[in-house]
C-alpha cells in the first residue's frame, strides 16, 4: 500500500519550481519552498502569488482557496529547512554538478525515509542519485511547464529505485490530478526525446534558409494542429535550456546527430538571444518575459528565390484526378469563385467525384458554414470532363493523380502539348520531386508544387513549392491563388517532405523506435505527447490515421534524399506494413480497431 505524502519540500523557485509548489499546495499538501537567497526567495514568492492571482481573476480559483493555498507554503532560505519533509522535489537549472551537490546535502539533512526527487528533463537520474547514500530512494519526477496546468508527470525510476518508492510517487501523482507515465532512466525520457529532435530539425531548416521562421511555425500549427510552431516554442522554452537539453541528449543518448545542437543555436545563446526570457530569440518580443511579438529589424529568412514576380490573372482552373484529394480541390476552387474544369478518366469516376463534391458541400450547408445559394453557385462553376483537351484554355492546372512519378511525368508532358502559353502547372505531390514534373514539360519555369492537406476544404495550409527553375511570376501567381482560396501559403524549396512531412515523419519514426526498444508502451508515449506537449494526437494514433504504409513510404523518401542515419525507417514499421497492419483503414495498426 502506497505511503501518503503529507509534506513536501521544493528546491528552486524559478518558473517551474514555483509551479510545482502551487500544484502541491492546491491539493492540500504542506510545502516548504526553498531558495539560495532572500532575493531569489522573493522572486519565487512573487511568481507563485502572480499565478494564483491570475487564477482567481479567471474564476479558476476562489479567493478563499487561494488564501488557503498560500497558507500551506512556508518560504525559507537554505536546505536546512527540509529536515522533516516526506518528499523533496529539486527544480534547479540543468547542471549535473549543481544537482549532485544539492542531493548530497539533502541526503545529509533529510530524514532517512524521505524520498528525493529530481525534476530534471534530460540529465541522468542515476548519476544524480549516486551523490547520496540512499540511491534506492531517489526518483525522477518530471513535471511539464506550466506545472499547474499540464497533466503529465514522467516518473523516472533507476535500476536501484525501490518499487515502493515508485508506488508512492505514482499514488501521489494521482492525488495531484496528474497522469503519470513510469519509465526507465534514459536521455530525454519520452517527451523530450521525441520533441527536441523535431525542434532541432526545425532550427536546421531555418539556419539553411530553406524556409522562413514564420512559415516554419505556420506550417506546423496549421498542417499538424500543434499549439505552437517549433521556433516559437524554442523561444518559450529558452534557447539556453534547449541547447543544454540537446547537448545532454546527444552525449548520453548514443550521439545521435539529430540531437547534436544546430550551430545557430549555440551562436544565439552566446549572443544572449535566449528567447522570451531575454526579449529576443528567433522572434523579438515587447520586453523580456513578454509573449507579445513585435516587428524586428531582421529580414526574415525567405525561400522565394531572387526577385519578386507579379502574379498573373487566374480565372479558369483545371483539376486532374479522381480521388478524395481531387474532389476536395475542385470544391475549394469552386467555392472561391473560380471556373473549374474537372478531368477524370471515365464516366464512372467522374460521377463519383461529383457525388463526393456534392456530399461535402451539403455537409457545409448542414453545419451552417455555407448557404444553399453558395452551394448551388459552386456546383454551377464546375464542368465535368473525361478529356485533357478541355484544359486548353485554363490559366492554372492542378494535378492530383496517383503518387507515382512516372504517372505524373507523363501527365505533365501531355499538359505541355495541350495547354496555352503562360499557364501555371501545379502538382499536389507530398513527397516526390517537383523538378521531375517540371522537366517533363518544355516550360519548367511555369511549374510549382501546391501541396494541399487532407481534407482540402477544411485544412487552412498549402505548401507552395518552388524548384530551381520556377519563375518569380509563377511563384507569385501560386501565392495569390492560395490567398484567394483563404489558405495560408508556406513557401519552401523543392526538397523531400517539404516542411510539414520533413519535420513530422522523423518524429513519428522516432516514436516507433522507442516502442521497438521496449522503452515504453504506445499508450504511454501517446499520453506523454498529448498531455506533456499539448499535441492533438499521440504519434501512434496519428500513424494509424495516416496509414502505416503511407508513413513508411514517406520515411523511405526522406532517408533516400537526406541519407541521415536517424531517418532510416524503424524495422518495426517495416514489419507491420509487410504483415498488412496498415492502421485504421484495415482496422489494425499499432492498435486493434476491429473491436472498437
Amino acid at each position: 500500500m502506497a505511503r501518503e505524502v503529507n509534506s513536501v519540500g521544493v528546491v528552486g523557485l524559478g518558473t517551474m519550481g514555483a509551479g510545482i509548489v502551487e500544484v502541491f499546495a492546491r491539493n492540500g499538501i504542506d510545502v516548504v519552498a526553498v531558495e539560495v537567497s532572500d532575493a531569489a526567495l522573493d522572486r519565487g514568492r512573487a511568481t507563485l502569488t502572480g499565478s494564483t492571482d491570475r487564477a482567481v481573476a479567471k474564476g479558476k480559483l476562489s479567493q478563499e482557496d487561494r488564501d488557503g493555498l498560500l497558507n500551506r507554503v512556508t518560504f525559507a532560505v537554505g536546505l536546512e529547512a527540509l529536515g522533516d519533509v516526506d518528499l523533496v522535489v529539486e527544480a534547479v537549472p540543468e547542471h549535473l554538478d549543481l544537482k549532485q551537490q544539492i542531493f548530497a546535502d539533502l541526503d545529509r539533512i533529510c530524514k532517512p525515509e524521505a524520498v528525493l526527487a529530481t525534476n530534471t528533463s534530460s540529465l541522468s537520474v542515476t548519476e544524480i542519485s549516486v551523490a547520496t547514500h540512499r540511491p534506492n530512494r531517489v526518483i525522477g519526477m518530471h513535471f511539464f511547464n506550466p506545472a499547474p496546468i499540464m497533466k503529465l508527470v514522467e516518473v523516472v525510476r533507476t535500476v536501484v529505485t525501490e518499487s515502493e518508492v515508485v508506488d508512492d510517487i505514482e499514488a501521489l501523482c494521482t492525488r495531484l490530478g496528474k497522469v503519470d507515465v513510469t519509465i526507465n532512466d534514459r536521455a530525454g525520457f519520452i517527451a523530450n526525446a521525441l520533441l527536441f529532435g523535431y525542434l532541432n530539425h526545425a532550427v536546421s531548416m531555418y539556419e539553411g534558409r530553406y524556409v522562413s521562421r514564420e512559415d516554419i511555425d505556420a506550417a506546423m500549427k496549421l498542417g499538424c494542429g500543434l499549439p505552437m510552431g517549433p521556433l516559437a516554442l524554442m523561444d518559450l522554452i529558452g534557447l539556453d535550456t534547449a541547447y543544454e537539453i540537446l547537448d545532454t541528449m546527444y552525449r548520453r543518448g548514443g550521439r545521435d546527430r539529430r540531437h547534436a545542437p544546430v550551430p545557430l543555436l549555440k551562436q544565439m545563446v552566446t549572443a544572449g538571444l535566449l528567447g522570451r526570457k531575454s526579449g529576443k530569440g528567433f522572434y523579438t518580443y515587447e520586453q523580456a518575459g513578454s509573449p507579445v511579438v513585435v516587428p524586428d529589424e531582421e529580414t526574415p529568412t525567405t525561400s522565394d528565390g531572387d526577385g519578386v514576380g507579379q502574379p498573373q490573372k487566374v480565372a479558369k482552373v483545371g483539376v486532374v484526378g479522381s480521388g478524395t484529394m481531387a474532389a476536395g480541390i475542385v470544391e475549394v476552387f469552386a467555392r472561391a469563385g473560380y471556373e473549374v474544369t474537372s478531368v477524370t478518366r471515365g464516366a464512372e469516376k467522374s460521377s463519383k467525384l461529383l457525388d463526393d463534391v456534392k456530399t461535402s458541400l451539403n455537409k457545409g450547408v448542414v453545419r451552417g458554414k455555407l448557404s444553399e445559394e453558395d452551394r448551388d453557385a459552386a456546383l454551377t462553376r464546375v464542368t465535368w470532363s473525361g478529356s485533357l483537351d478541355h484544359l486548353a484554355d485554363v490559366d492554372l492546372v492542378v494535378e492530383a493523380v496517383l503518387e507515382e512519378l512516372s504517372v505524373k511525368k507523363a501527365l505533365f508532358a501531355s499538359l505541355d502539348e495541350i495547354c496555352k502559353p503562360g499557364v501555371v502547372f501545379a502538382t499536389t505531390t507530398s513527397s516526390l520531386p517537383v523538378i521531375e514534373c517540371a522537366m517533363a514539360t518544355g516550360r519548367p519555369a511555369n511549374v510549382v508544387g501546391l501541396h494541399f492537406f487532407n481534407p482540402a476544404p477544411a485544412m487552412p495550409l498549402i505548401e507552395v513549392v518552388r524548384t530551381i527553375r520556377t519563375s518569380p511570376e509563377a511563384l507569385a501567381t501560386a501565392r495569390a491563388v492560395c490567398e484567394k482560396l483563404a489558405k495560408t501559403p508556406v513557401v519552401c524549396a523543392d526538397r523531400s517532405g517539404f516542411v510539414v512531412n520533413a519535420l513530422l515523419f522523423p518524429y513519428l519514426n522516432d516514436a516507433v523506435k522507442m516502442l521497438e526498444a521496449s522503452y515504453s508502451t504506445a499508450d504511454d508515449i501517446d499520453y506523454a505527447m498529448k498531455l506533456g506537449c499539448g499535441y492533438p494526437m499521440g504519434p501512434f494514433d496519428l500513424l494509424d490515421v495516416v496509414g502505416l504504409d503511407v508513413s513508411l513510404a514517406i520515411q523511405r523518401e526522406l532517408y533516400l534524399e537526406f541519407r541521415e542515419p536517424g531517418f532510416a525507417p524503424a524495422p518495426l514499421l517495416e514489419h507491420l506494413v509487410t504483415a498488412g497492419y496498415l492502421g485504421r483503414k484495415v482496422a489494425r495498426g499499432f492498435r486493434d480497431y476491429s473491436r472498437r
